[in-house]
């Protein structure tokens, strides 16, 4: 039995973390200038991927050092986090000293900071002090009241609705609206909350973190969907646009879900094969008819319309620049799986009847939502409903990663709500699970597990908000995509060492962390997956800006 809990802590030495950091952002760049030398990620997709995720630990341990500087305990998490970060970079170094160009020597002067902020005891400090948040009093605001609310009306379904694959309660939809979670990102002469500034972003990821807390799949996910859409129509839409789809979004009036991946094409956005050809509609007006299947379509049956990125140029040739994206109305299914159908338009010449299918995805976790595969025959939409009508011709892609940029932080923050709520679950049960005569958070593995959970959690957090501060002065794209690479991963770990201090108990549904685990493997699968992110955006954008 260990007493750390109760014994001296060491002092944090922000200096020396800062150094640290400076070496490893040194040695990251010889390791950059290394992989563009052999070709770049495609010829070295490895060291690529690698390299993409020491480089996303690194700017996370850059964001703790302003954090760190509040007081001592927030001091001891930051110098805590960059020992960890240093370690992990190290490890992936030995032995590959030569293809990534940085030998282990680079790092040598970091290795007594290392040594004292990762020595057990140090670590094991800090298992019951997750440091305060140091948020401003308006987002103190929206984190108390985004938090009661997943607390007294998300919470008590969460457990329900996972072991039954149910639907996510209309009380949580229609509750989220009256709290003015869909309208965070809608501007504020449409009807939303967002006046611009430095806090833009903050807000959506303060909720986000307090609503996946209590549910990923009925809390923290239902604000993507409309987010998504929202950046799109924002970045692009006409102002009649605008004014038509804003404020029904601010409000759930319409809920949509985002069509962007088919079967046979992943993260490979490029090359996508549902069309959208020009058609009059039933009453001869201007429109397209859609055909093709997409996948994953998280919260299809319930939504109202789909986000739908489909080729415009029948010149596959043109890849991303053929692609256009379209507002899709549809009525709302059901979970199990809904056909529709609409009044015959004119095709080529004949009279077609619109038909959309959608089948449900079944999935070990993360649910509520419900995905679909959804397959679209001659479906029909009005030629208004092409986001940027004839100036959005083309710019499909731009659009949906204008959204799909904020979707990574968003689901940075998703993650870090999960995070923390298997944090708390674990402290609890190991606060009240005696074994061998002692309750097991009294063991130094035990606190040195909840230690390391602590400083990820914080710098994770802590990280989410530097990028949004970034995101609203139009900048940090690339830490977005670092951010989510990082977390998400990050949030795997954590849920698993949680889940394994239950014990037995911990792979049982009777207990929240079984849930916990298995709604964070997602995380790094969806709103791009964790190996595209990294070969595709991170380690390409590495290697042109090097």
């Amino acid at each position: 039995m260990s007493e750390t809990l109760d014994a001296p802590t060491t002092a944090p030495d922000l200096a020396a973390a800062a150094v640290a950091i400076d070496l490893a952002n040194t040695a990251i760049g010889k390791a950059i200038a290394r992989l563009t030398e052999l070709g770049g990620p495609d010829e070295q997709q490895v060291f690529a991927y690698e390299l993409a995720h020491a480089g996303a630990g690194v700017a996370t341990a850059r964001s703790m050092l302003a954090y760190g500087a509040h007081g001592d305990t927030e001091g001891r998490l930051a110098c805590g986090f960059v020992a960890d970060v240093l370690h992990d970079f190290a490890s992936r170094l030995i032995g590959r000293e030569e293809l990534w160009g940085v030998q282990l020597s680079d790092l040598a002067p970091t290795y007594d900071f290392v040594a004292t902020y990762r020595n057990p005891e140090f670590v094991a400090s800090l298992a019951t002090t997750p440091g305060p948040l140091h948020l401003s009093d308006d987002m103190d605001m929206v984190r108390d009241a985004f938090g009661s609310f997943a607390t007294d009306v998300v919470a008590p379904h969460a457990e329900h609705v996972h072991r039954t694959n149910g639907d996510v309660p209309e009380e949580i939809v229609s509750g989220l609206a009256e709290i003015g979670a869909f309208g965070l990102s809608v501007p504020a002469e449409y009807g939303g909350y967002s006046e611009g500034g430095d806090a833009e972003y903050l807000g959506m990821v303060v909720a986000t973190e307090e609503l996946s807390r209590a549910s990923l799949g009925i809390g923290g996910s239902l604000i993507t969907r409309p987010e998504i859409l929202t950046r799109a129509l924002v970045a692009g839409g006409t102002e009649d646009q605008k004014l038509t789809w804003l404020p029904k979004l601010a409000t759930a009036e319409v809920m949509p879900a985002v069509a962007v991946t088919e079967p046979d094409f992943g993260s490979d956005v490029a090359n996508l094969k549902v069309t959208a050809t020009p058609a009059p509609g039933p009453a001869g007006e201007d429109g397209y008819v859609i055909n093709g299947v997409k996948t994953w379509c998280t919260f299809g049956a319930r939504a109202d319309v789909l986000a739908l990125l489909a080729r415009t140029d029948p010149d596959r040739s043109k890849g991303h620049r053929g692609l256009s994206l379209f507002i899709v109305p549809k009525p709302r299914g059901e979970a199990h799986g809904f056909q529709f159908s609409q009044d015959p338009a004119t095709v080529a010449g004949s009279e077609r009847v619109g038909k959309m299918e959608g089948r449900p995805i079944d999935t070990i976790g993360y649910r509520g939502m419900h995905s679909y595969e959804i397959a679209l025959e001659d479906w029909w939409v009005p030629a208004d409903h092409l986001v940027g009508e004839e100036d959005g011709m083309g710019k499909g892609f731009y659009l949906q990663m204008a959204g799909f940029e904020n979707g990574r932080l968003q689901t940075a923050a998703r993650a870090i709500g999960v995070m923390q709520a298997a944090y708390e679950e674990a402290v609890e049960y190991a606060e009240n699970r005696a074994v061998f005569g002692s309750n097991i958070v009294e063991y130094q593995l035990t606190q040195a597990k909840l230690g390391r959970m602590a400083m990820i959690i914080q710098a994770s957090r802590q990280f989410s908000l530097e990028v949004a501060t970034l995101m609203a002065q139009g900048k940090g794209a690339m830490e977005a995509s670092m951010v989510k690479a990082y977390v998400c991963k990050a949030a795997e770990w954590v849920t698993r060492e949680a889940m394994q201090i239950h014990g037995g108990f911990g792979y049982a549904e009777e207990y929240a962390v079984s849930r916990l685990f298995v709604d964070a493997r997602v995380l790094s699968i969806f709103e791009g997956a964790d190996e595209t992110l990294c070969l595709k955006v991170i380690a390409r954008r590495l290697t042109t800006s090097s």
